[in-house]
């Protein structure tokens, strides 16, 4: 069984058990959470889907832990110009296990 989520303004495809890193969630580390936005279920031959959402469809999480993604470096260049910028970034996220989905 598995399920097609949507966090953060992204679409993931879970399963029980599957440890993710979402956008940062405000939840503190250790609660269970639900997450209401399901587009799809599939459970064997038979597979639920939403227009866009399904209403009674919860997918629940456990929250691992949040962190920073690696550093993502950016430069800029215009040749011959005598110009370059330097800058980098670091995504926050929070880490989540899937506990159970039910449809």
């Amino acid at each position: 069984m598995y399920a097609v989520i949507k966090t953060g303004g992204k679409q993931y495809r879970v399963e029980v058990g599957n440890k993710l890193k979402v956008e940062t969630l405000p939840v503190e580390v250790g609660s269970d959470i639900q997450l209401g936005e399901v587009l799809m279920v599939a459970d064997g031959e038979v597979v639920s889907t939403g227009a866009p959402l399904l209403n009674q469809a919860k997918v629940s999480a456990t929250v691992l832990g949040h962190g920073r993604h690696d550093k993502v470096r950016i430069f800029k260049m215009r040749r011959r110009k005598h110009y370059q910028k330097r800058q980098g970034h670091r995504q926050n996220y929070t880490e989540i296990q899937i506990t159970g989905i039910s449809a």
